[in-house]
């Protein structure tokens, strides 16, 4: 995942006339938007087919020459790994396996020598989130039950238990007390930035990690991580989450931008740990503070429809930001099965958003492409792209979440084969003997990163203006 900066931001499509031509050529009084019946669970199957496959259309991996598990440019790798996750998110809440045999092909494709999602393809610019958005996937499939790959291919529960230990590995105590940095190379501007959602993705994994296998050592992870986070500062009182801090600096000054993403991963994790602890009242405490502290991502403030706070209003989010609201809304649903008292405060959120997303998915070429905001009263603000089409799924289809039995674990008819040492044998940080990284992936690496750095100091108070 890169740096957010002004100069970053861009249209989240390529610039290709065959996608741009039937937008001109669409005329206004072509509205069609995604049919939603909120109270009918086929209604909301359907639409979420519809935004589903309106996702999958951008997706080139299983072309003939294409790379499985990666998308086109603009995208990064990562979204690559969330978009699978919504798609795992999609046959759990529909039974519809029309993209399983898509989905897993990408999924294992991307595992790396080690099989920790430490891929070749990804030396130069691979980050603790970006390998954890798929660490996250890989564990969303073992606690769905997705049909497991072939016994010769690496297992769901391993892959997730492999991420989790190569990140664990990565713990720094050189500065701020603790805290996984956002990169993994050294050579990477960046590395020395020390943010919530790599940290946050490491909790969540570590709870959810808890919870299946019913391992205390995973917990006690998750407690060492909220910690942490709590003492640097990137977690206020009033549970704010703030987006990163400088560790050359001791995270002593503090980058307060605060994203939805953040807030849903910190949550998922407490929802987890709230079930893993047997209801206590420390995390069920955490819990009512993360979800109270959400009314800022919800039109008008502490109203029920998602948005996007600190780009969406004044147009300036970049391709990663326009697909953040998906997780948000993912997590929200996910947090109702582990942490049931959550459901009377999300579902209305849950309910209000997914309609209004619905709505305004009327943009062309199909009449039911979506777009970024949800707040314009059914009305296609002329956006599109992964990020708009995850989005609009997955709050869609988290309105099937009460027809779910929720995750199981390996005590509760889990299948998936873990690994514990999964991830413990890496021999570069990357997980790739050093000679394959060569002095051309390091130099490209810090000319990537360096431009981004640049535009992040120079262009970050951009977004809040």
């Amino acid at each position: 995942m890169r740096l957010y900066t002004q100069t970053s931001s861009k249209r989240p499509f390529a610039q290709r006339w065959d996608r741009i031509l039937p937008l001109l050529l669409w005329s206004s009084t072509h509205v069609a938007a995604i049919s939603l019946n909120l109270d009918d669970p086929q209604s909301i199957k359907t639409a979420a087919s519809t935004a589903a496959y309106g996702m999958m259309k951008y997706y080139t991996g299983n072309d003939t020459g294409g790379t499985p598990g990666n998308l086109p440019a603009p995208y990064f790798w990562w979204e690559a790994g969330a978009a699978f996750g919504a798609m795992l998110d999609y046959y759990y809440y529909t039974g519809d396996s029309t993209y399983n045999a898509v989905v897993t092909q990408a999924l294992l494709a991307q595992t790396g020598p080690n099989n920790d999602y430490m891929t070749p393809n990804q030396t130069k610019t691979e980050g603790n989130d970006d390998q954890g958005f798929w660490g996250m996937a890989a564990m969303s499939a073992a606690e769905q039950n997705f049909p497991n790959p072939p016994a010769d291919q690496p297992q769901w529960l391993a892959l997730a238990q492999a991420v989790f230990n190569s990140q664990a590995i990565r713990w720094d105590m050189t500065s701020c007390g603790g805290g996984l940095k956002w990169q993994i190379f050294t050579f990477n501007n960046g590395y020395n930035y020390k943010n919530s959602i790599s940290n946050g993705v490491f909790f969540n994994m570590a709870a959810r990690l808890a919870v299946y296998t019913g391992n205390q050592t995973y917990a006690d992870w998750a407690e060492k991580s909220w910690d942490w986070i709590n003492a640097v500062g990137l977690m206020s009182p009033q549970y704010a989450i703030f987006d990163g801090s400088d560790d050359t600096l001791n995270c002593s000054q503090l980058n307060h931008i605060r994203w939805s993403y953040n807030s849903g991963v910190f949550l998922l994790g407490a929802a987890n740990m709230y079930k893993f602890t047997n209801n206590s009242d420390k995390w069920q405490q955490r819990v009512e503070g993360l979800l109270n502290a959400t009314d800022v991502f919800f039109s008008p403030p502490g109203g029920n429809v998602m948005f996007e706070s600190a780009c969406e209003t004044n147009g300036k989010c970049d391709t990663d930001q326009l697909s953040f609201k998906a997780y948000l809304a993912r997590w929200m649903a996910a947090t109702t099965k582990v942490a049931p008292f959550t459901t009377d405060f999300i579902m209305p959120k849950l309910r209000a958003s997914a309609q209004a997303a619905a709505a305004q998915c009327t943009g062309a070429p199909d009449g039911a492409t979506c777009g970024t905001k949800w707040t314009n009263n059914g009305q296609w603000d002329g956006t599109f792209g992964v990020g708009q089409q995850m989005s609009a799924l997955e709050v869609i289809q988290s309105n099937l979440i009460t027809n779910t039995s929720g995750p199981v674990t390996n005590s509760t008819g889990g299948t998936s084969k873990g690994d514990p040492s999964a991830g413990t044998i890496s021999t570069s940080p990357m997980g790739l003997p050093t000679s394959q990284i060569s002095t051309g992936d390091k130099a490209g690496a810090g000319l990537l990163t360096a431009l981004s750095l640049v535009g992040f100091i120079g262009g970050i108070w951009w977004i809040i203006d």
